[in-house]
């Protein structure tokens, strides 16, 4: 039994003794597998094209209406919360890895009409406005990609990210509401520094990221549910930025392993 305990206490030791070591010499930003979460500020544009086809005035033939959103189209804005995770290598002053963060509760944008021929659309044999409210928000938005590096100094970090975006828009109306996808390419720029006065494995990173979405084409009913008024095709794109300022830890290197 006492021999049990020993080993146990000499077990004990050493791990604390590897653990203070790993402590002391700590991982550079950004090396090893990490992960981390921020908060920020998003922002972006959606610019949309329209083609409606209007059969309600029957007497005057099929009309076809073009409309599009120009000079930046329609602005979204909003706070939002996620997390990184990935891996680097330092070699030297220079770094290379890759990554995955995903992000949510962000950009928003709501219009409202209060009456008139103003209003998006408007009923003149009725008198009533049959598009009244529009609201559009970015639920989540998630990209993946590599990063490449160079070390200002053993503690700081500036890296470049490109990779692929993907989002998930909820676009609602007072009629109805959809759900919609997009994605492009992704690009952030970053600079992390370790604060190795609280943990040499921790550090403190700001980023911007940029998303370019690429053309997609809608097809939906938006009219008035009783006679199917009108039909759009409809043509999205737009732009998406975050700032974002957090922390990442990094914890486990493969080559520890060999």
């Amino acid at each position: 039994m006492k021999k049990v305990k020993l080993i146990i206490a000499a077990l004990g030791i050493l791990s604390l003794v590897s653990s203070s070591a790993a402590y002391a010499d700590g991982f550079a930003p950004g090396e090893g597998l990490y992960i981390g979460g921020f908060g920020g500020h998003g922002a972006g544009h959606v610019a949309v094209k329209v083609r409606s086809h209007d059969n309600f005035h029957t007497d005057a033939g099929t009309i076809y209406t073009d409309s599009e959103l120009t000079d930046g189209g329609i602005g979204l804005s909003g706070f939002l919360g996620g997390g990184w995770l990935g891996y680097g290598y330092k070699m030297g002053p220079l770094y290379a890895g890759f990554e995955w963060d995903y992000s949510a509760g962000g950009e928003k944008f709501k219009a409202t009409c209060s009456g008139g021929t103003g209003c998006t659309v408007y009923d003149s044999a009725s008198g009533t406005n049959i598009l009244t409210s529009a609201e559009a928000s970015v639920e989540w938005n998630t990209s993946g990609g590599g990063r490449i590096g160079y070390y200002l100094n053993p503690n700081t970090l500036l890296a470049l990210r490109g990779g692929i975006a993907a989002s998930k828009f909820e676009v609602k109306t007072n009629l109805n509401s959809a759900t919609y996808y997009g994605g492009g390419p992704a690009f952030a720029a970053s600079i992390q520094s370790t604060l190795s006065d609280i943990d040499p494995n921790l550090s403190m990173r700001m980023e911007y990221m940029f998303v370019d979405y690429m053309t997609a084409d809608v097809f939906g009913s938006w009219g008035n549910a009783a006679n199917n008024r009108n039909d759009h095709h409809m043509e999205v794109t737009g732009q998406l930025y975050q700032g974002r300022i957090g922390l990442a830890y990094s914890f486990f290197d493969v080559n520890s392993l060999f």
